[in-house]
């Protein structure tokens, strides 16, 4: 007959049971912290240059930006696209 050790089957058990715990968490908590540094780096920056949040009377959109050139163009247009759709949240 096979002597089991049942002591040793539920340490391993445990072991099993508590790298999973761990490892959910570590998980979630990685997850959480990567939408955190997202939302960081989408945010446009307070008084940034180019981006006004007021909006004058014959202007049709809530965010205007100064005329710029190449990949600043772009990143500007994501930052405020991203306010945008901050906005439209908050209403």
């Amino acid at each position: 007959m096979i002597d089991i050790d049942y002591q040793q089957v539920i340490l391993w058990v445990l072991i099993v049971l508590a790298a999973g715990f761990i490892g959910q968490f570590g998980k979630s908590f990685a997850t959480y912290l990567i939408a955190l540094a997202r939302k960081k780096k989408s945010l446009p920056e307070e008084g940034k240059p180019g981006i006004t949040t007021q909006q004058s009377e014959g202007e049709k959109s809530p965010v205007s930006v100064s005329e710029t050139t190449g990949t600043h163009a772009k990143t500007e247009k994501k930052a405020l696209k991203a306010l945008i759709k901050q906005r439209k949240k908050e209403l």
